[in-house]
């Protein structure tokens, strides 16, 4: 499987950026997904996972009600809609796939990842 992270960039805060990652190799849905992040000097922190139907997602408290996860598993592809973006937010974005159905906020628990993709947000 291969993850192929994309849609980073400069915003302003307040601003909205829509991430993708595009899976290939398998299809994308017959695994638990997620969005991870990380800053510099900082460990790899949650952002969002789904279960492969799409059905059912987790959210880390610091995003909840800003940012959206989804996937739409017949083009083999997950999107992070990120909205009311704030300067925190800015990190190296990675999605990550994993052996099972159901979603997990533990990067641990993800069996292949993407390259990342930086999301900056000025103040």
């Amino acid at each position: 499987v291969q993850l192929q992270a994309s849609g980073g960039g400069l915003v302003q805060a307040g601003g909205s950026l829509r991430l993708s990652c595009a899976v290939s190799g398998r299809t994308v849905g017959r695994y638990g997904m997620g969005w991870f992040r990380q800053a510099p000097g900082k460990e790899r922190e949650f952002v969002a996972t789904i279960t492969w139907s799409g059905g059912s997602t987790i959210y880390a408290d610091s995003v909840k009600g800003r940012f959206t996860i989804s996937r739409d598993n017949t083009k083999n592809t997950l999107y992070l809609q990120m909205n009311s973006l704030k300067p925190e937010d800015t990190a190296v974005y990675f999605c990550a796939a994993r052996n099972s159905a159901y979603y997990s906020p533990h990067h641990g628990q993800y069996n292949y990842w993407g390259q990342g993709t930086q999301v900056t947000v000025s103040s």
